[in-house]
């Protein structure tokens, strides 16, 4: 979604090839997250390029604020901040950014039940590769039966 931004600032720019070359050279700093930006430059360099790009600084700002999303542990919290941050990024007229709010709204149920179950992507991979190391091992087996229970035993703490 920036980055699109970035792209439509770009041609937009076409005629000032001095700011055009900003803006297009700016692409790996407007993917960054901003902590994680060690030299000091390029901290001076996002600060000068967010305030002279109106779109570009809406759009990274709002990009950090749905970060917040996935801190919440309570579900009307949650749904009550994916409202706000909606309205604005509807609100914003910025193409790509709407697009982009409208895309992810199918999938606010799944987003929510991260307040009530907070599983991230590297416990899910765990858990598919211990899978994978069963399924490897039970290779020949005839009764599916036995292999689902090995998979049970392999996590006892997870309600069947």
């Amino acid at each position: 979604m920036i980055d699109r931004v970035r792209v439509d600032e770009a041609n937009r720019l076409r005629h000032d090839k001095p700011a055009r070359k900003v803006v297009k050279s700016a692409r790996w700093l407007l993917l960054r997250n901003r902590e994680n930006l060690k030299r000091p430059e390029d901290r001076v360099r996002l600060d000068e390029l967010l305030e002279a790009n109106r779109a570009l600084a809406l759009v990274y700002v709002l990009r950090d604020d749905l970060k917040q999303l996935w801190t919440y542990r309570r579900r009307g919290w949650a749904e009550r901040f994916w409202r706000e941050w909606f309205e604005r990024a509807i609100g914003s007229g910025i193409e790509p950014l709407v697009k982009f709010a409208r895309r992810l709204e199918p999938y606010l149920e799944g987003i929510l039940a991260h307040c009530r179950w907070p599983l991230h992507t590297s416990v899910l991979e765990g858990i598919n590769n211990k899978i994978k190391v069963i399924k490897r091992m039970a290779y020949g087996f005839r009764d599916d039966h036995y292999i689902f229970l090995k998979i049970r035993a392999a996590f006892p703490g997870i309600p069947g």
